[in-house]
This record gives structure tokens, sequence and C-alpha cells, in this order.
């Protein structure tokens, strides 16, 4: 049941937004009971929390899995860059939660595990002088910046779906942005 409600929840957030969800039509989407509803979760607010933290964590091990594939700052760019991308027009629910939505207030322990991650690639970059030495903020703006705003842009209905030029063209953008070498 409670993976009915968060199906459900995904759907309507998506779609409406948390705030425009009311309680009473996320229990109808899922088709649960008052009772079971409340046995999962305490209100809107945790569903909410829990299908936030859902889409961060599946989110955070693609982007981690790409990385991984990418030993090198010029393969690595680029392809986080189009993963991210990607990820948003293969999960459009999902990513209109993430990055339209407010996030939840405790979703730390995901995001120090993967940043963590994140920054050791960096490093070694840094370190074999592939990319500058940047904090965790200007890495995040100049690496997927422009790219989230395409996507905000395209979730919102305002430009017509990335094609895989405006990705590559974006990746390459990035890397120049970092101040790598493109290939």
């Amino acid at each position: 049941m409670r993976d009915r409600i968060l199906r459900a929840a995904l759907e309507l957030f998506g779609r409406d937004g948390v705030s425009a969800t009311t309680l009473s039509r996320l229990r109808e989407a899922s088709g649960v009971s008052v009772g079971a509803f409340y046995h999962h979760f305490a209100g809107k607010e945790q569903v909410a929390e829990a299908l936030f933290v859902e889409c961060v964590e599946h989110y955070q091990a693609g982007f981690v899995a790409e990385l991984r594939r990418h030993p090198g700052a010029a393969e690595g760019v680029p392809g986080i860059v189009a993963f991210h991308v990607r990820w948003c027009r293969d999960n459009p629910e999902r990513a209109r939660l993430l990055f339209t939505e407010r996030p939840p207030a405790r979703v730390d322990g995901p995001n120090r595990t993967f940043f963590a991650e994140v920054m050791a690639w960096w490093r070694l970059q840094v370190h074999h002088g592939a990319l500058p030495e940047l904090d965790l903020v200007m890495v995040v703006v100049l690496w997927l910046g422009p790219a989230q705003e395409l996507c905000r842009l395209w979730l919102n209905g305002e430009v017509p779906e990335p094609d895989d030029a405006r990705i590559r063209r974006l990746g390459e953008a990035a890397l120049r942005s970092l101040g790598g070498e493109t290939t």
C-alpha cells in the first residue's frame, strides 16, 4: 500500500505540484482507505518527503553509475550533463518533484554520501590538472546549471524537449566553463 500511495503521489505531485494536491485526492488516486493511508504516513507532507528521498536516491544512483563510467574529465563532465538531461526526459514526474518543488528539510543522509563521491572524482581530476580546484557550489552551478535550466524550462512546457544536439552542446559548454579541455 505504501508503494501505491507513493506512485499516486508521483503522478499527482509531478502533474499538479505538492501544494495543489489535496490529501483526499491523493488517497483517492492511490485507492487506499483513510486507515491504510495513516498506517503508512502521518500526512501529505510525509508522503512528499518520502517520495523526494526516493527520487533523490534514484537520481544519485544513476549519476554515480554514470560518473564511474568516465575516469577522465573530458568524458565525465559532458557524460554527466547528458545523464542529467536524459534522466529528466526519462523521469519527468521525478524531475519536476526534485527540480521545481521546494525540498523537504530532511534529506541530508543520501546527499552527504553522494557529494562525497562526486567530490572525490572531482579532486582526482584536479590532481591530474584536468579541472580546477572549486568549491562544491561552483562545481554544481558551472557543471549542471545550464542543463538544469534547460530541463526546468522544458518541464514547465516553455521550450521543446532537449534533443541530442543540445545535450552535446551543453556538455561541451560545461567542460569549457569548468576550464577543461574539449576533445
